[in-house]
């Protein structure tokens, strides 16, 4: 298990560290085009959650997230340790988690940077936590669909 927690670890560093670059490198709002009309650098700063919702509601978060990595670290010892895509699922969760409450707790605020437009929309600006923890969704999805296909193929050799 140990080194799942060292992927939980790799996220909150890649994410504190890009964070840190933005916040002391660009100014608030400004804009670096990467890919023109595509993909922007754009320093941004949000108080909420995905999206911006809950604005302003720093209690509320600090409660629900140390509930949230609680139930990782949990869930990872007691149903990760068979299963390498659900221990990786589960670390991603916890970095992203981290990540994002190391800045709530020093910033009172999420620093967010990446900055796409897909077919003209463009998308909320998030960070590397977020990413770390979108990617862990999709990853427990896969894993629970392919634990439920063994488990039906289980029960038609029986």
């Amino acid at each position: 298990m140990g080194r799942y927690y060292i992927l939980a670890i790799i996220v909150i560093i890649l994410d504190q560290g890009t964070k840190w670059i933005v916040d002391k490198k660009m100014e608030l709002y400004e804009s670096i085009p990467i890919i023109e009309n595509f993909f922007y650098l754009t320093s941004h700063r949000n108080k909420g959650a995905a999206w911006g919702i809950l604005q302003g509601h720093m209690t509320f978060f600090y409660i629900i997230t140390v509930i949230v990595i609680i139930g990782i670290i949990y869930y990872m010892q007691k149903h990760a340790k068979d299963n390498k895509l659900l221990a990786i699922s589960l670390s991603l969760l916890l970095g992203g988690a981290i990540g994002n409450f190391i800045d709530r707790l020093v910033r009172k605020e999420v620093v967010d940077f990446l900055d796409f437009i897909i077919i003209n929309y463009d998308f909320p600006i998030f960070n590397v936590a977020d990413s770390a923890l979108t990617i862990g969704v999709f990853l427990i999805l896969i894993a629970t669909f392919l634990d439920e296909k063994k488990a039906k193929k289980g029960k038609q050799l029986s």
